[in-house]
C-alpha cells in the first residue's frame, strides 16, 4: 500500500515517524511524498500548543476532503494528541488512533484498518524499539531516543499524560544503533528524551547520559554528538565535565529555563529556582570553554505580573542566552495549570511582552554573532536553505550559510564568516573535506572548533 506520513511536533515525533516508515516499508509498503496519492494517511500529532493541534486538523480536514472521492482511503492519527482525545478522534472522521507507545505495531494496525474496522490502540510496546529495528535515515544525521516520557510533571505540560513516565533504553542497546547507524554512513547522532538528562536514572545499574556519551565516542566513524532536551536541575557536574572533554561532543546546552521568576516558576512546578539555574548555567560556562546556552520561556503565564516579566527580561539580558524559543501561554486541557489558574494575562499584553523579549533577544543575537566576524568556522554540510544557499552548523549549534550544492551534504567544511545577522551567520567556502585542496584530513576528523583567521 501507498502511505503517506505528516508529522508534527518535536524530534521525538519526528523520529517515532521515521520509525514507522521503516517498519512499513520492511513489510513491502511504499512511503509516498504526496497525500493525493496515498492509500493510507497517517498523521502523528503533537498536543503541547493549540496552534499544533490547529495545524493537525487543518491536515485532518485535507485527508477527509480526500477521501469523499476517494472511500476506501485510510486515515490514521497517532502521536499526543490522540493520547490526549482518544475516541473522539473517531467521531471527527479517523478510522484508527494509537499512541504514543503503539507505534511499534504500526504494519498490524493498518493491516487490521484495512477490514474497515474503526478501533483505537494505546497498548505499551515501546520497548519493541532496539537497535534492530528498520528505520528510514536522513542523510549523514540520525536521532536516537535514549528515553521515553517525563516524570517532571510541570504544571502546564501535557507530556506526562501523553508521553507516559520516563522508561530508558539499555545502554548497550542504544550503543549497538550507534554502531549500526555509523556503518550506514551517518556521522552525527542527537540523543533524544523529554528529559534527556534523566537517561538510565529507571534503570538503577549506574547508566546515565555521561557514560552513554563517553562509550559513544569510541564509536568509529560518528564525528559528532548532540543531546536534547535538558531538564536543568537534572544536569550533573559528570554530565558538564564529559561534554567538556571531548570536541567530537557538541558545546551547547539546551536549558528551558521558562520563566525567570521564582513566583512563576514555582506556579509551573519547575524544579529550580532563578538562582539555582543562574548557578547552573555559570558551571557549565566556567567548565565547557566557549559554550552555547540556549532555552525556552513561556510568555503570560497564569499570575505573571509586569514585575514577573521584567525579572523574566532581566535574566534574558543577564545570561544572554545564544537562542531563545518564545512561545504565549496556552492552557492545555488535562494539566494541572488548566485546572487550578486563570489564565488571566490578556492576549494583548502577552503579545506585547512576547515582542519586547523578542527584540531584545534579537539585539544579543547580533552582538553574540559579533564574535563569528572573521572566523573560519568547521561545520557539517547539513542541506539547502531557502534561500539557496547551503549551510551547516557549528560545535556551538549556530547555523552558517554560503555558496554551495548538494554534493556537499554531509562534508566536513571551513567556512570563513563574511556577513553577521541576528539569525544565520553568512560565510564563504574555504575549504570542503574531498576537495582538491584536503591535504590536511585530521582537522575535519578531530572536529576542531571554530579559529580566528586575519581578514
Amino acid at each position: 500500500m501507498k502511505i503517506y506520513i505528516k508529522t508534527y511536533g518535536c524530534q521525538m515525533n519526528e523520529n517515532d515517524s521515521l520509525y514507522m516508515m521503516g517498519i512499513l516499508e520492511k513489510e513491502g509498503h511504499e512511503i509516498v511524498g504526496s497525500i493525493e496519492v496515498a492509500d493510507v494517511v497517517i498523521i502523528n500529532t503533537c498536543a503541547v500548543r493549540k496552534k499544533a493541534e490547529e495545524k493537525f486538523y487543518g491536515k485532518l480536514g485535507e485527508a477527509l476532503h480526500l477521501k469523499k472521492n476517494k472511500r476506501d482511503m485510510l486515515i490514521g492519527v497517532g502521536g499526543c494528541l490522540a493520547e490526549k482525545e482518544r475516541e473522539k478522534l473517531l467521531e471527527k472522521g479517523a478510522d484508527f488512533v494509537f499512541g504514543t507507545r503503539s507505534y511499534p505495531r504500526i504494519s498490524e494496525l493498518v493491516e487490521k484498518a484495512t477490514s474497515g474496522e474503526k478501533f483505537t490502540y494505546f497498548e505499551d510496546h515501546i520497548d519493541e524499539i532496539d537497535s534492530s529495528t528498520p528505520r528510514r535515515l536522513k542523510g549523514h544525521h540520525a536521532w536516537v531516543t535514549v528515553i521515553y516520557g517525563c516524570d517532571r510533571f510541570c504544571s502546564y505540560c501535557i507530556v506526562p499524560y501523553t508521553r507516559g513516565r520516563e522508561k530508558s533504553r539499555p545502554m548497550e542497546d542504544v550503543l549497538n544503533e550507534v554502531r549500526n547507524l555509523a556503518l550506514k554512513g551517518v556521522r552525527e547522532v542527537t540523543f533524544l528524551g523529554q528529559n534527556v538528562d534523566a537517561y538510565g536514572k529507571d534503570l538503577g545499574d549506574g547508566t546515565s547520559l555521561a557514560k552513554l556519551l563517553r562509550e559513544s565516542l569510541k564509536i568509529e566513524g560518528i564525528d559528532r554528538l548532540w543531546f536534547l532536551t535538558s531538564y536543568p536541575s537534572d544536569v550533573t557536574d559528570e554530565l558538564i565535565d564529559v561534554v567538556a572533554s571531548s570536541d567530537k561532543i557538541s558545546k551547547n546546552f539546551h536549558l528551558p529555563v521558562q520563566a525567570g521568576s521564582n513566583q512563576i516558576l514555582k506556579r509551573m512546578r519547575r524544579r529550580y529556582t532563578k538562582e539555582e539555574y543562574i548557578n547552573l548555567v555559570n558551571r557549565i560556562r566556567n567548565k565547557v570553554k566557549d559554550v552555547s546556552i540556549s532555552t525556552d520561556i513561556i510568555v503570560g503565564f497564569p499570575g505573571e505580573t509586569e514585575r514577573d516579566f521584567e525579572e523574566t527580561l532581566d535574566l534574558l539580558k543577564t545570561l544572554k542566552f545564544e537562542r531563545v524559543n518564545l512561545a504565549l501561554y496556552s492552557p492545555r486541557e488535562g494539566t494541572l495549570a488548566y485546572k487550578i489558574y486563570e489564565d488571566d494575562v490578556p492576549r494583548e499584553e502577552k503579545i506585547r511582552r512576547f515582542q519586547r523579549l523578542l527584540e531584545v533577544q534579537k539585539e544579543l543575537n547580533r552582538e553574540l554573532n559579533e564574535r563569528y566576524r572573521g572566523k573560519v568556522v568547521d561545520v557539517i554540510v547539513e542541506a539547502r536553505a531557502k534561500s539557496g544557499l547551503m549551510y551547516g552548523r557549528d560545535i556551538r549549534n549556530k547555523i552558517i550559510a554560503f555558496e554551495g550544492d548538494e554534493s556537499m551534504m554531509g562534508k566536513w567544511a571551513k567556512v570563513k564568516v563574511r556577513k553577521i545577522t541576528a539569525g544565520p551567520l553568512y560565510g564563504k567556502l574555504v575549504w570542503l573535506e574531498g576537495s582538491k585542496d584536503d591535504e590536511d584530513k585530521t582537522l575535519w576528523r578531530s572536529g576542531a572548533q571554530a579559529k580566528s583567521e586575519e581578514g
